[in-house]
């Protein structure tokens, strides 16, 4: 492919290339490019998040470029700080190399493991004398990593940051130089990291690095980035079941991200929001599991959905209207069960989990709902009502 055309397929679905003239320059020159990205086994899993940029580093694979993917064994002790409003939980190296076990056989779900270059930043962390250290260190302001938005925010807020967490740019910065990236990837909170390597490529006198970014994408909340830590995650080795559901639970308004991001295409503009979620969730199976896993879930799931549907069928019926949650369920206990309970007891119920409407769990009493025709109101472990 000439560097033209493997600029414009490349740079589909990137945030921000720094810049895209030195990417051209650089697929014009030849010779496989060594596109660095670096993942830390702060957990032991590989989630779809971090498949956005697993996806996009196959792409350069495939267009006959080098992977060098790095295991953060020291940056990992650490964590990288980029959007944390606190700092992470400090994990030890016998931690992080009980996650880093099932990290490459993960990544190799994606990766072509023939044109992609496994190391580990403790190789050269870890021969590195104090003195060592605290010359890297004066390479780097403190001004500039002040300049963070991340860090910024915790010193108006009042909130420490500790002098390890300083370190994490310097250390991402320099496994740029110890394994000589044309081209970096990451998200796109990993800005300024990425910058730093270039700053020291340049101080040692090698070829900059390109800096490419992709879009993070949201967990399964819709709000918060895919994150382990924030509970809201698919896992590439969630067993298919497991994943499909997870997948069924996305928000309609999240499922054109996930489109996007994940399948590297448009959400169908007529597509009713089911058969998208089902077709997603089926993709997403296929990828990590197989075809045939794949039609198994979804046949299970189409079969378990249908059942539900007719007992929701059977359910006593309550009149749908406009109201404080806890009226709705004062008035639908009372209707259709004929059982009274008070309006404090209708809030405890809120409050702890039990009411849910169509299978999501309603927890603030104050709120109006809403009900329309169809829409299955669960009040308790043994009872719901179908709204008529």
């Amino acid at each position: 492919m000439q560097p033209d055309e493997a600029l414009a397929s490349l740079k589909q679905g990137a945030a921000q290339i720094i810049s895209e003239s030195e990417l051209h320059e650089k697929l014009a020159l030849g010779r496989a490019l060594r596109v660095k990205f670096g993942v830390d086994p702060t957990s032991s899993d590989i989630h779809l998040g971090h498949t956005v940029i697993f996806r996009k580093l196959r792409q350069f694979q495939d267009l006959g470029h080098q992977a060098v993917l790095i295991i953060g064994d020291f940056t990992g002790m650490i964590g990288d700080p980029s959007g944390r409003s606190a700092t992470r939980p400090q994990l030890t190296r016998e931690e992080v190399m009980a996650h880093a076990a099932t990290y490459r056989e993960q990544a190799f779900k994606i990766l072509d493991p023939a044109r992609t270059e496994t190391v580990f930043n403790g190789d050269w962390f870890r021969k590195m004398s104090f003195e060592d250290v605290i010359h890297l260190n004066s390479r780097v302001t403190l001004q500039q990593m002040l300049q963070r938005d991340d860090f910024r925010e915790r010193i108006d807020r009042e909130q420490a940051i500790r002098a390890h967490e300083i370190q994490y740019p310097i250390m991402q910065g320099w496994d740029s130089v110890m394994v000589k990236a044309d081209v970096e990837l990451g998200g796109t909170d990993q800005l300024f990291n990425i910058l730093v390597g270039r700053d020291f490529q340049k101080e040692e006198g090698l070829p900059q690095q390109v800096v490419f970014l992709l879009p993070i994408l949201e967990g399964l909340d819709g709000s918060k980035k895919m994150s382990k830590s924030f509970g809201n995650f698919v896992a590439i080795n969630d067993v298919a079941s497991d994943m499909f559901g997870k997948l069924m639970s996305v928000s309609d308004e999240l499922m054109t991200r996930y489109y996007l991001l994940l399948l590297g295409r448009s959400l169908p503009k007529q597509a009713h929001p089911l058969e998208a979620k089902k077709q997603l969730a089926f993709e997403i199976v296929q990828t990590y599991h197989s075809a045939a896993i794949a039609k198994k879930t979804l046949d299970e799931w189409t079969a378990r959905f249908s059942e539900k549907r007719l007992a929701d069928a059977e359910l006593p019926e309550f009149a749908g209207r406009e109201a404080n949650a806890v009226a709705i369920v004062v008035a639908a206990y009372a209707g259709a069960f004929a059982i009274e309970k008070s309006r404090a007891e209708a809030s405890r119920l809120i409050k702890q989990g039990s009411v849910q409407l169509d299978g999501k769990k309603i927890r603030d009493p104050k709120i109006t709902l809403c009900l329309c025709a169809g829409q299955v109101l669960r009040l308790d472990k043994t009872r719901a009502v179908r709204i008529k």
